[in-house]
């Protein structure tokens, strides 16, 4: 049975950006939005009609009745779960929208688990396993990595964390006992450095393709790549940093009252849970610190591509265009 559709509301463009994107607020807006953790419980069946939805909006139709609201929560459910470049349905793991559970649990037993070696070496281990799914889930489609290359950089980023965690944890045994609970901070954060550009590697050694204003290709750049890739690092850090450097200063404190010293059990629960608290807010803020469609001078690319981009359009494209990746 065919069903009737109506078209679209007038003026209604649903893959418009709702808040402005030039702006923090408005992109913090956004990333709140689309990483909102609820939208992992939601069944596969109601993402699926999602993508319908959406993708039925883009060719001018929908079914009658449709409510802007409708549209628009389909349209969250849909950039919550589908990627961007390829609209492919992501891993439930690699969703910006599971950062929140899956971080706040590995951030937790991280920072609760830091006083022995096998402890260390086991959680930087799950957490990098963790990073890498979300780092390949969120990939620039366009630059595909093979799967040597994805394990390349699974081992090398994990060394990294493994070897900066158990080094500085060694390092650590005779300083304040506040050092030692950051010790897994400079992990992630040393882990993160590596992570990401070998996750992203073919990008750097075969570019990004840039557009102009307009959308239309002007070629491919490796410092492209190299600005969207430093970002993402520096996103990616400043995610994990209030929560796993304030945290501790907070735990520090507690510690020191006889109720806490009963309720020695329930530590790993409730920095778990404060885990969640900083991560509910710094995932979306982190994502929200650079736009999405990122924009790089004329005067900064290579040689070659800039003098390509001038024969053919003058000095008419001052700025080039490409998405970061998240």
């Amino acid at each position: 049975t065919h069903t009737k559709m109506a078209t679209v509301p007038l003026g209604f463009n649903i893959d418009a950006p709702r808040w402005d994107q030039s702006t923090f607020v408005g992109r913090l807006k956004h990333f709140l939005n689309i990483t909102d953790p609820r939208t992992v419980l939601v069944p596969e069946e109601e993402l699926d009609r999602a993508k319908a939805l959406v993708e039925g909006c883009r060719a001018g139709l929908v079914p009658p009745g449709s409510s802007r609201e409708q549209l628009l929560y389909a349209k969250k459910l849909y950039d919550s779960a589908f990627h961007p470049d390829s609209g492919e349905k992501m891993n439930l793991i690699g969703r910006m929208s599971f950062q929140v559970p899956g971080g706040m649990a590995l951030t937790g037993c991280m920072l609760q688990f830091y006083r022995t070696v096998p402890a260390v070496v086991f959680w930087q281990w799950v957490n990098q396993s963790f990073n890498a799914i979300v780092n390949y889930t969120n990939r620039n489609a366009a630059s595909p990595i093979s799967l040597r290359q994805t394990g390349v950089a699974y081992i090398t980023a994990t060394g990294t964390a493994l070897a900066t965690a158990v080094g500085l944890n060694l390092y650590t045994k005779r300083a304040p006992p506040l050092l030692a609970r950051w010790v897994p901070f400079a992990a992630v954060a040393a882990a993160n450095c590596v992570n990401i550009p070998m996750m992203r590697q073919q990008e750097i050694i075969s570019g990004v393709t840039v557009t102009d204003e307009d959308n239309n290709e002007l070629g491919r750049s490796r410092r492209a790549a190299a600005k969207g890739i430093a970002q993402v690092v520096v996103s990616r850090i400043t995610m994990a940093a209030p929560g796993m450097i304030i945290l501790p200063i907070i735990m520090e404190r507690l510690e020191k009252f006889p109720f806490m010293q009963r309720i020695r059990v329930l530590h790993g629960p409730l920095q778990v849970l404060l885990c969640g608290g900083f991560l509910l807010f710094m995932v979306p803020a982190a994502c929200a610190l650079f736009p999405q469609r990122c924009s790089l001078a004329l005067a900064d690319l290579e040689l070659e591509l800039r003098d390509s981009i001038v024969a053919k359009h003058g000095d008419k494209v001052p700025y080039v265009y490409f998405n970061k990746g998240l």
